[in-house]
């Protein structure tokens, strides 16, 4: 009696293995030491392209994957930036080029950005993402595929409540 395999699908728990290279040969991310990543497909858990070129996979495959900009960070927004005055920073804090730092958007939510200057009049914040406007080749291997749990089928934010089922979804 064979064994039936799953292959990567919407609402499937996806992990994966993977080394992320830029255009110049450069390891710009990889899971070694960090274990699989582990997301749901088909929720927009992970950068569009390599969601779709994951799409039918079965566990123990591998492959190349390029991602063009527009299919993974985005095209380099030149205007995706501002200055803030340096008294914006707490005392004890010292800015410097490249460090990831949290503001608070309109509603409250923290979105990341980047030091990209020190200026005498302030310090440039780059709203763009750090791999914005690059080509991404990513070397995957699919470890593990199982069904989505109710739970992690959740819209994020979910608390829980007794009103989530599997059959009705979320009410909250």
């Amino acid at each position: 009696m064979s064994e039936i395999q799953a292959t990567v699908t919407n609402d499937m728990m996806v992990s994966i293995v993977y080394t992320l290279r830029l255009d110049n040969g450069e390891i710009a991310d990889s899971s070694d030491g960090h274990g699989p990543l582990q997301f749901v497909h088909g929720r927009g858990q992970i950068i569009p392209g390599l969601e779709k070129a994951l799409y039918g996979m079965g566990v123990h495959e591998e492959k190349d994957v390029i991602v063009a900009p527009a299919e993974g960070y985005g095209e380099r927004d030149p205007e995706a930036n501002t200055t803030v005055p340096h008294d914006s920073f707490p005392p004890h804090m010292q800015p410097e080029v490249g460090m990831q730092l949290y503001v608070r958007d309109q509603l409250g939510r923290a979105m990341p950005v980047f030091v990209s200057e020190i200026l005498d009049e302030g310090v440039t914040l780059d709203f763009n993402h750090p791999l914005a406007g690059e080509t991404l080749h990513f070397h995957v291997k699919v470890v593990g595929v199982r069904p989505a749990t109710p739970a992690e089928l959740a819209p994020s934010g979910c608390s829980g409540c007794s009103s989530c089922s599997s059959s009705s979804g979320c009410s909250c």
